[in-house]
C-alpha cells in the first residue's frame, strides 16, 4: 500500500487575488475533480497521484512545486503565475477575444495556463482543455510527473 504522506502531485493554480478567489478557485475545482476522474478510469495509475490546488502566491514562492506538473487557471490580470507563463508557453488554442489554452503542443514541459477574458470565457476555456487536451496532458504526467513527495511538508 502506497505511503499516504508523500504522493507524485499535480498542481492546478489560481490567483489570490480576490476576484480571482471567488470565481477562478471554484473552476479550480472543477477541474480537479475532472482529473481525478480521469485517473481513477485508469488501473492502478491513481494510487500515489494526487491533484492540490494552490495560489499563484504559494507555487511562485515554492521552488519545489515549480519543478512540478501545473496548470493554471485565470488570466494574467489576476494570476501571476498566468501573467509569467503568457510570454513562456505557446498558444495550442486561441479564440481571439474569448479564451487561451497555452502550453507545449509536444508537452515537453508540463505546464499549462488556461484562461479567458472574462469568467464565462474562462470556464469555456477549461472546458475546451478538459475535451481536447486533459487525456494526454495526464498521460504525460503518469509517464513523466518527479518522484513522490512528502506532503506532509506543504500542509
Amino acid at each position: 500500500m502506497a505511503d499516504s504522506s508523500s504522493a507524485r502531485l499535480l498542481l492546478i493554480v489560481t490567483g489570490s487575488a480576490l476576484r480571482a478567489e471567488e470565481v477562478d478557485r471554484p473552476l479550480a475545482y472543477y477541474l480537479r475533480k475532472q482529473v481525478e476522474e480521469h485517473l481513477l478510469g485508469r488501473e492502478g495509475d491513481r494510487l500515489g497521484f494526487r491533484v492540490r490546488v494552490v495560489s499563484d502566491l504559494r507555487w511562485l514562492h515554492d521552488e519545489t512545486f515549480q519543478e512540478l506538473p501545473t496548470i493554471s487557471v485565470g488570466g494574467p490580470g489576476v494570476n501571476l503565475l498566468a501573467h509569467r507563463w503568457l510570454e513562456e508557453l505557446p498558444l495550442s488554442l486561441a479564440v481571439e477575444g474569448q479564451y487561451f489554452i497555452q502550453m507545449d503542443p509536444d508537452l515537453n514541459e508540463l505546464k499549462a495556463s488556461i484562461w479567458g477574458m472574462d469568467n464565462p470565457n474562462t470556464q469555456i476555456a477549461v472546458s475546451a482543455f478538459v475535451n481536447r487536451f486533459l487525456p494526454r496532458f495526464i498521460d504525460r504526467c503518469l509517464a513523466e510527473a518527479p518522484d513522490a513527495i512528502d506532503l506532509d511538508e506543504f500542509d
